[in-house]
């Protein structure tokens, strides 16, 4: 997918590279006000836990968390709106803007964004990307995005194309076409071994990915995972601390067993940018109530009895009742195949003069 994108980010360049100075020339002008950045931030993460056990009397054990860090590359090209401010001399890769995730930015034409980012917070790794191209004219929109979201574990392809209707010079609908391409969401690695009372048959589920039990005959059972070394002494730890790992270990499998899956959908949405010194308000939404439903084994209108609402949206709002105070509130929602995950900023802002 990255490939792809990168690919697409060239078209403007080779569509009039009929030479090699037109070559330049596209590419001075495609990347012309781009910023390409690559840092490195950390700090450190959550303090030592002391663990206390009275098993085989008192034992005490050190939890320590390693430190956070994330480590970002990428390259950006889209013009502040006017209530957005370069709050650094150098991007350090820290710098989120909700309005990113509009569907119109401040110009017309051609703006883009691709960044990549691995982290680790509280001893977990994450790998987050978002990399978009955006073109915006009068009567129309093409965007084509990749998210990777490691928080909020979701990860899918997009591209839409929207024809817009615009009402004075701050308000306007559009509609189109979706396309994403992503893993197979709603399925259920677990459900073919579920029982009829609803409960879970992990023992046998655990037996076919390779542990093995042992009982001595005198009431007693050892429990080994598929390496040969001993997991467990006793059912509660077997089933409190080595079933949900194993659970856990399978799902991941069985879903990156699977291939991924275009879904083709309606959208709707709007966008309005009002800004003066004053106050200001930009909102967005999108909506996609309808969607394609090609009888695919693992098509999502299987697990959602079929139709559902996917929808995004964001809203950045800001007012100086004076010089010295002001209160503002910032924040983007989005839901695709029931998964969910947003970010949120509202505060006040007082100045003494």
């Amino acid at each position: 997918m990255r490939k792809l994108l990168i690919i697409l980010c060239m078209l403007p360049i080779l569509a009039n590279a009929q030479d090699d100075n037109k070559f330049k020339k596209g590419l001075k002008k495609t990347f012309k006000y781009a910023t390409f950045y690559g840092a490195v931030n950390g700090g450190n993460s959550v303090s030592d836990v002391d663990v206390f056990s009275v098993t085989n009397g008192l034992e005490t054990q050190t939890v320590k968390t390693p430190f956070d860090y994330s480590i970002t590359f990428g390259v950006r090209k889209i013009a502040r709106l006017g209530y957005e401010n370069r709050a650094n001399t150098f991007y350090n890769g820290t710098e989120k803007s909700f309005s990113d995730a509009a569907t119109i930015g401040k110009v017309k034409g051609f703006e883009f964004l691709f960044e990549g980012e691995l982290a680790r917070q509280q001893g977990t790794k994450f790998i987050n990307q978002n990399h978009f191209l955006r073109y915006v004219a009068d009567n129309w929109i093409a965007k084509v995005e990749y998210l990777q979201d490691g928080f909020a574990d979701i990860e899918y392809f997009e591209a839409s194309e929207r024809y817009r209707y615009k009402i004075g010079k701050k308000f306007s609908f559009n509609i189109g076409a979706a396309q994403r391409i992503a893993e197979p969401y709603g399925y259920d690695p677990l459900e073919e071994w579920m029982l009829s009372n609803g409960n879970l048959h992990y023992t046998d589920l655990a037996i076919q990915e390779g542990y093995s039990i042992e009982f001595d005959g005198m009431g007693g059972v050892t429990y080994y995972n598929p390496s040969g070394g001993l997991v467990a002494e006793n059912t509660q730890i077997w089933e409190g601390v080595v079933i949900p790992e194993m659970l856990s270990n399978y799902t991941e499998k069985k879903r990156d067993q699977l291939d991924q899956i275009i879904q083709h959908s309606l959208v709707v949405g709007f966008d309005f940018y009002h800004y003066e010194k004053k106050w200001w308000l930009h909102s967005w939404g999108n909506l996609m109530p309808y969607h394609y439903d090609d009888d695919s084994q693992y098509s999502y209108h299987k697990y959602n009895d079929g139709q559902w609402l996917d929808y995004s949206g964001g809203l950045i709002f800001g007012y100086n009742f004076s010089k010295s105070l002001g209160v503002f509130l910032e924040g983007k929602y989005n839901k695709y195949w029931n998964r969910n995950w947003h970010d949120f900023s509202v505060g006040v802002n007082y100045v003494i003069r």
